[in-house]
């Protein structure tokens, strides 16, 4: 079938200023931050909560990524429901609040069921933000600098994890890792507020019976909608493939990089007046947040530039890229020295991070405006399902078991390397995502009126 080219399609009319559109790009941008953030400081604390509450591998990784994924998944369907009929603003609000306060409360955990208890309330949280984040920032860019938008958007990733390892193991050296989660929850809940004041919900813009009529899809009729789209299955399949080796490697980068190169990072540390945690948290946190930030906005560009000549380009890129990243991710935890290691993860992650906007677009531009939020959802169902829960399980799993025969660091080196493995599967699937988007045309943008 013959593809979409989107110089084709009518792009949304111009609802919003400019400079309210940066704005609110940038607003919830630095909210997703703060998601990441909340996620991922954890992988810094991992070794001394380890110590504290005498936990195993695999707690590290149910704790990382089973009880936040689990939570995150069963919630994130109803509240992309939400977003696709109601207040999208109210709900992030409310969002960035609640996983914020919970953050906080981990600091507070004495035991390891406590802990559960505690990312499970982050997990709800966090379910509220991306979905509605990714349906309010398509409805007010023009198509075709989609990518580019979400791209940006999805900057909070990396700025997120850079903030969480470098904040976290500076804190975590000085204060301890209570601090560190107490410190890290509290500036969302302002954030919230000024998320709630001067974010703008455009279907609060709609003449009232336009705004009814999206209310009434249904999850059946959503469903039955992308049942209709191969091709959004084959792209959520394949980011969760993605996200089951990412993540399985990124909850215990922290740990990788003090079990393999302790003595050096205590030496260096010792020198620059910081504490190994303090010292790998800083490196890691500026290598992943440095070259993960470039990627994301490159592959937007790129990405944008590519589906000029047809939206399968947006599947084709994450392909390439992710295929070349899997040698350097894999290669990481036996690299033999520090500064080889943190240069192949650096140039792993920026591979890896030029597939977040095309990934994001392709999903975008796939739904119907009434369910952009619900594909959104079943996107982060599966991603976080099997990538968040189960990646980071797994990688903890193996370890252990690997353990009596191989050591601690050997053990764990083996696992994570292991989990590069479903990248190729994740490939294929674009790889098929691409043929099929051509035939399955994007669907036309709501107009939003406004008075901006």
């Amino acid at each position: 079938m013959p593809d979409q080219n989107l110089t084709e399609l009518e792009p949304p009319p111009v609802a919003w200023s400019d400079r309210y559109r940066r704005y609110a790009l940038g607003l919830l941008m630095l909210i997703y931050a703060l998601n990441m953030l909340d996620r991922q400081i954890i992988t810094i604390l991992a070794e001394p909560m380890k110590a504290e509450l005498n936990l195993a591998d695999w707690q590290i990784g149910a704790v990382s990524g089973l009880a936040f994924a689990l939570f995150y998944s069963a919630v994130g369907l109803p509240m992309a429901r939400f977003a696709d009929r109601g207040d999208r603003v109210r709900l992030i609000a409310i969002s960035l609040a609640v996983w914020s306060a919970f953050t906080a409360v981990c600091g507070l955990a004495r035991t390891f069921p406590q802990l559960i208890l505690a990312r499970i309330g982050v997990g709800i949280g966090e379910a509220g933000c991306t979905p509605a984040a990714h349906s309010l920032i398509t409805e007010f860019t023009p198509r075709a600098k989609l990518a580019s938008a979400l791209a940006f958007y999805s900057l909070g990733i990396p700025l997120g994890s850079l903030l969480g390892l470098a904040v976290g193991g500076l804190l975590v050296d000085a204060m301890g890792w209570r601090a560190a989660f107490i410190i890290a929850g509290l500036p969302g809940i302002g954030v919230a507020v000024i998320a709630s004041l001067t974010l703008r919900e455009p279907r609060r813009q709609r003449p009232k019976p336009e705004r009814a009529s999206g209310q009434t899809t249904s999850l059946a009729a959503a469903l039955a909608e992308l049942k209709q789209k191969p091709a959004f299955w084959l792209i959520a399949l394949a980011a969760a493939l993605t996200s089951f080796s990412y993540y399985g490697q990124s909850a215990f980068f922290g740990s990788v990089f003090l079990r393999n190169h302790g003595p050096v990072l205590t030496q260096l540390g010792e020198d620059m007046g910081l504490g190994p945690a303090g010292l790998a948290g800083l490196a890691l946190g500026l290598a992943i947040g440095v070259s993960a930030g470039a990627g994301t906005l490159i592959g937007g560009k790129l990405a944008d530039r590519a589906a000029r000549q047809g939206v399968s380009g947006y599947a084709k890129q994450p392909m390439v890229v992710l295929l070349a990243s899997t040698p350097f991710l894999g290669f990481t935890p036996f690299a033999p020295n520090f500064p080889l290691a943190l240069a192949a993860l650096a140039v792993g992650v920026f591979l890896h991070a030029m597939a977040y906007g095309p990934t994001f677009a392709s999903v975008q531009v796939l739904a119907s405006p009434r369910v952009r939020a619900t594909a959104s959802a079943i996107l982060f169902f599966l991603t976080s399902l099997i990538g968040l829960g189960l990646g980071p399980l797994a990688v903890g799993v193996t370890s252990d078991l690997l353990r009596a025969s191989l050591g601690p660091v050997q053990s764990l080196n083996l696992a994570c390397a292991g989990a590069s493995i479903t990248m190729v599967a994740s490939v294929v699937c674009f790889g098929f995502a691409a043929r099929r988007m051509g035939g399955e045309a994007p669907a036309e943008p709501v107009s939003v009126s406004s008075d901006a």
